[in-house]
């Protein structure tokens, strides 16, 4: 007769929420809770990290997928930037010394966009203006005076020259080759013929005059050059005073605008002084150079990009710092980048082409970066780590870095860095980073760990149902009625798998409620009802459990050998979790035990085969030691045994099963037939103590749906360790089977109570004698180890005796 000290009653096989215990009356009218909830740890960590100014104390925060992390550190990063102060904003200009290295302008926020409308007015204003005045009377009349000057000045000089070359017979004539003195015979020029026709002495006499002249026609055309270079520097200094008529008061202006700001103003004196020595680009176009300009496809307005402003980080529309998630962090994405575009078959760029990456949007307050993204993408980890270190962004080619182009590019100044990273990822991201990045634990000096549970207590429950009211409310969903909450927080106990605690998956959680409200609205609900989260987690089940059919069906049709009735000697039901990912079930696997005299102890098959895990390896070591313990302290263990999952094909691991082929050793041992209507699940260490294992429930449904499907007898059952009884959230068909006394739920706190519920026989203590007991199952493994070391005895003394007769 089965033990019944051992069953666990239907009231601990699942927790049941009351809805009046904690006054859950529905999300309808219920306050909706802004804020997080069950990470108090968290949130201290970021507070404390967030709140040092120090450098390197950035925060990682560690915790699974699906427990609200991005969503509480935005909610939180949120809350604290709109406290404080808004960043500057950011803006790039020219650098008119240097156009390979721009010029960094810092502003408070808004006033970036402002000094770039002043400066696109200034331009405009100065393109229509500068043209209208070198067009206008005034202009062309200076003009004029300075041209006429010089053209009178130009021909007294020619005059008096050409005077002074006539009395001395020569007139002067311009060539293709430029002006020349002709030697004048009487009122006839002499041909060069002519004069070689000359007495040697006529030509010599010439030429002595002619050398002469060409002296004084040196200096005449020094004069004349120094006459048009003065026209010059005064028809430039015309229109300087033109041009700085119109720009100064503008410059002016902007001064007075931004006279709080050096850096400003530095800058407006180098666009005025750039103006004034580019007078050409704003001068009025010909009518043929602008077709030729447009002919050869050149931009007009190209030549006034230096005059812009690019605003690099526009914070005019934050109210308080920023909080930037960058969900894709490339190296240009992070960092910035140089765009180039083609011009006449090639690439060329400038300082209006500079674009910012998330670093230069979060700069003053806080950038949020999925780690497992950040070293996916090649050098934005390195790229961060060294912006970080050295508190400057720098905006750098990849392709120049890596010494792939060897192009000249743009070399923007660095800006200074204040920022504060959140990388979010899972725990064994951060131990690897802890472990190989020795800059990792220099820059990211706080951790903050979600959890995946909170306690079951009536804070933690309201702040839960504060939760499925703002959700609701947020998704636009049907709200909840009292004993939906319930069913709902029974549901994130079981993903615990703990009864005190909640699961903190609100991403899995929210998904059943989106179900829930879908078929709420099948059934033109006002509400979702527990019928309707039921109907919802059902379907989850039914759409993800194929597999899971597909076996029970094979050990239905007998092809996979599974006894749910009856008994057997040395043959044990096992339980193990196939977790497909989005779904976990229960299988019951079979282990037999074959034993025979022999040294070899305990052989695993599994391990053998190499198909066994390291874990499970350990469990079978384990046995070995809980024998040796408990039946060998008077002899050498006298055992060769071989233990086996039958039919399994893949990998095994864990030790979970360690139990139950303790369970099947122990059966052939003895000879004691162990019930097949019997399950059993746990871990045993070498004192025979069964200890806590996880996927209990998945366990115990999956033996239950075989024997519910073959025929629930009243004797079948699952045996489980006692220290697992708090994890157990057993579907509602499964505690209505063992409350209806047709399935049973044991608690073993040792072997020897799992023993006696599988052989149905008494376990056995040692007595004073320090002998088991008679007709117990300790007694007789111990009586068939004893049979065995005898007979091997005789045989090794047989063998020995043979090995002596030979020699």
């Amino acid at each position: 007769m089965i033990p019944n000290a051992y069953e666990v009653s239907p009231e601990l096989l699942r927790k049941t929420i009351d809805p009046s215990e904690f006054e859950l009356d529905g999300t309808r009218e219920s306050e909706a809770l802004e804020g997080v909830i069950g990470q108090q740890r968290a949130l201290s960590a970021l507070e404390f990290g967030l709140g040092m100014k120090e450098r390197g104390f950035n925060v990682y925060v560690a915790g699974p997928h699906g427990s609200g992390k991005m969503t509480t550190i935005r909610a939180f990063l949120e809350n604290l930037a709109g406290k404080q102060e808004t960043p500057p904003d950011w803006c790039y200009v020219n650098n008119f010394e240097d156009p390979y290295s721009p010029t960094v302008l810092n502003l408070p926020a808004g006033m970036g966009q402002r000094l770039k409308q002043d400066m696109k007015n200034m331009i405009e204003h100065l393109r229509k203006e500068i043209p209208k005045s070198f067009e206008s009377e005034q202009y062309s009349g200076r003009k004029e005076e300075i041209t006429g000057a010089l053209t009178r000045r130009k021909a007294e000089i020619v005059e008096g020259f050409g005077e002074i070359a006539s009395h001395s017979g020569f007139v002067v004539q311009s060539t293709p080759f430029g002006v020349a003195l002709m030697p004048v015979l009487g009122e006839r020029v002499l041909s060069d013929a002519e004069f070689h026709a000359l007495p040697v002495e006529a030509q010599q006499k010439i030429q002595e005059r002619k050398v002469k002249l060409e002296e004084q026609f040196k200096q005449a055309t020094k004069e004349i050059r120094e006459i048009e270079q003065k026209a010059q520097e005064q028809t430039q200094e015309l229109d300087r005073k033109v041009i700085l008529y119109v720009v100064g008061g503008l410059i002016e202006d902007l001064e007075s605008k931004f006279k709080d700001f050096e850096s400003v103003l530095h800058y407006l004196s180098l666009v005025q002084k750039a103006i004034l020595e580019n007078i050409a680009a704003f001068k009025p176009v010909a009518g043929q150079e602008a077709l030729v300009t447009a002919l050869a496809g050149r931009d007009p307005d190209l030549i006034f990009r230096k005059y812009e402003v690019n605003v690099f980080v526009d914070n005019s529309k934050n109210e308080g710092a920023p909080v930037v998630l960058e969900l894709n962090p490339t190296f240009n994405n992070l960092f910035g980048r140089v765009e180039k575009e083609a011009q006449f078959a090639s690439f060329t760029t400038d300082f209006t082409l500079i674009k910012s990456g998330a670093l230069h949007r979060a700069n003053g307050g806080y950038l949020v970066v999925h780690a497992e993204d950040l070293l996916r993408n090649p050098f934005s980890w390195d790229g961060l780590k060294r912006m970080l270190q050295s508190c400057e962004i720098q905006i750098e080619d990849l392709g120049e870095r890596l010494g792939f182009m060897a192009t000249k590019s743009l070399r923007p100044q660095p800006i200074p860095l204040n920022v504060k990273v959140v990388l979010v990822g899972s725990p064994l991201i951060y131990h690897l980073m802890l472990a190989y990045d020795n800059d990792f634990v220099e820059l990211f000096k706080v951790k903050a760990d979600f959890d995946t549970q909170m306690k079951l207590n009536a804070e933690n429950v309201r702040s839960f149902f504060g939760f499925l009211c703002a959700f609701c409310k947020k998704e636009n969903i049907r709200p909840l009625d009292s004993s939906a909450v319930a069913k709902v927080l029974e549901h994130a106990c079981r993903m615990a798998e703990e009864k005190d605690n909640l699961s903190t998956q609100f991403g899995a959680l929210a998904n059943v409620i989106r179900e829930a409200d879908y078929w709420a609205s099948l059934e033109n609900s006002e509400s979702i009802t527990a019928e309707s989260v039921r109907k919802a987690l059902d379907s989850k089940v039914y759409r993800c459990n194929l597999i899971q059919e597909r076996l029970q069906d094979l050990m239905l049709r007998g092809t996979i050998l599974m006894s749910t009735t009856g008994t057997c000697i040395g043959r044990v039901n096992a339980l193990s979790v196939v977790d497909m990912g989005d779904y976990a079930f229960g299988r019951p696997n079979k282990i037999t035990a074959s034993i025979g005299p022999g040294r070899a102890g305990i052989l695993d098959i599994e391990r053998e085969v190499k198909l066994g895990g390291p874990l499970h390896s350990k469990g079978i070591l384990v046995l070995g030691g809980y024998l040796t313990r408990r039946y060998a302290q008077e002899a050498p263990l006298s055992l060769s045994c071989r233990l086996v999952f039958e039919q399994s094909y893949s990998a095994i691991d864990g030790d979970s099963a360690s139990s139950a082929e303790l369970s099947a050793l122990l059966s052939a041992l003895s000879g004691l037939p162990v019930s097949q209507g019997i399950a059993i699940t746990g871990s045993v260490n070498q004192l025979g103590e069964l200890q806590a294992i996880g996927g209990v429930n998945e366990k115990v449904e999956g033996f239950f749906d075989l024997c519910k499907a073959r025929g629930l007898d009243g004797n079948q059952g699952v045996i489980i360790p006692r220290s697992n009884i708090q994890n157990l959230m057993l579907r509602e068909d499964v505690v209505e089977a063992v409350r209806s006394k047709t399935f049973h739920v044991w608690a073993a706190t040792n072997i020897d109570q799992a023993m006696e519920v599988l052989t149905e026989t008494p376990a056995g203590d040692r007595t004073l004698t320090d002998r088991f007991p008679p007709n117990t199952v300790n007694y007789m493994v111990e009586h068939r180890l004893n049979e065995m070391a005898k007979c091997l005895s005789k045989l090794e003394a047989s063998s020995a005796r043979e090995y002596h007769e030979i020699r």
